[in-house]
C-alpha cells in the first residue's frame, strides 16, 4: 500500500513561518500515518521534550499499586474466611458435644424417674407412710 507524496507549493515566509509549516506539516503527517493510540505517546514524548521520558510513567506504576493492593485485599480476606469457616466448624462440633450430653442427661433423669417411680409405688404397698 503506497500513499501518494503530499507536495505543498510552499510561499516564500520568514524563518519562523518555515518553521510553523514544516511543524504543521509534520503533524499533519504523524495523524495519517499513526493509529490513535500511538498518537497519544507521540504527544507525551513531545510534551516531555523529545526525551523518551514520558509523564504518564506514573499510570503504569498507579497499575501495578492497584493489582498489589487487590491481591493483598484478596489474600486478607480469604485468611478471614478461613478464619470464620474454622470457628464456625468448632463452635458445631461444641453444639453437637452438648446436646449429645443432654440426651444423655435426659435418658438419666428418664431413668431416675422411673426408679423413683416404682420406690413411691413400692412404699404405698408396703404401708410405710411418712
Amino acid at each position: 500500500m503506497e500513499r501518494p507524496t503530499l507536495e505543498f507549493n510552499l510561499p516564500d515566509t520568514h524563518e519562523e513561518g518555515k518553521l510553523y509549516v514544516v511543524d504543521s506539516l509534520n503533524n499533519l503527517n504523524k495523524l495519517n500515518v499513526c493509529p490513535d493510540e500511538s498518537q497519544h505517546s507521540l504527544d507525551e514524548e513531545e510534551i516531555s521534550g523529545g526525551t523518551g521520558e514520558r509523564m504518564g510513567g506514573s499510570n503504569t506504576g498507579n497499575q501495578c499499586l492497584f493489582f498489589i493492593t487487590f491481591i493483598l485485599t484478596l489474600i486478607v480476606s480469604l485468611a478471614l474466611v478461613s478464619f470464620v469457616l474454622t470457628l464456625i466448624i468448632q463452635t458445631r462440633n461444641e453444639v453437637d458435644q452438648i446436646s449429645s450430653r443432654l440426651l444423655s442427661e435426659k435418658k438419666n433423669i428418664e431413668e431416675l424417674k422411673k426408679f423413683n417411680n416404682i420406690i413411691l409405688k413400692h412404699l404405698n404397698q408396703s404401708g410405710i407412710k411418712e
